[in-house]
């Protein structure tokens, strides 16, 4: 039998309680999600002034780092025609995004869960994502 670890509500929390903070110092509100192991939401907040497409696309972004263990920036290249990943934006319903702002969380080289954030430039996006991961180990 597998012992799998996991994030719990109150590691969903920190992450957002971090993202939160950095989206706050840099002035841009934001629309921020968690995901499990298995590219289930587990938490999700959306500021005040946030875009409200932000809210899909935050998820879809935790969704797709958690189920393809990479930062959602890193998918673009291979997503292209020719390419390995070609058509990977069409599976699972579209959920499949390759926007920044998209990060894995791993433990002990494990991929426990993610992190999506949009309403920002891709920069933002992504540093408001690094900032609720740091936050998580204690990092900031």
């Amino acid at each position: 039998m597998l012992t799998i670890k996991r994030l719990d509500l109150d590691d969903a929390r920190m992450l957002i309680d971090g993202a939160r903070a950095k989206a706050e110092e840099i002035g841009v509100p934001m629309a921020i999600a968690v995901t499990d192991e298995s590219c289930n939401l587990i938490a999700f907040e959306r500021m005040d002034g946030s875009k409200p497409p932000g809210t899909q696309f935050a998820i879809d972004k935790a969704f797709t780092a958690t189920g393809t263990w990479k930062g959602t920036h890193e998918l673009r290249e291979a997503c292209q025609p020719g390419q390995p990943a070609y058509g990977i934006t069409a599976s699972h319903g579209g959920r499949m995004v390759v926007l920044t702002g998209g990060l894995p969380i791993v433990v002990e080289g494990n991929v426990v869960g993610g992190i999506g954030v949009s309403s920002g430039s891709p920069d933002q996006d992504l540093a408001v994502a690094e900032a609720g991961i740091a936050a998580l180990f204690g990092t900031t």
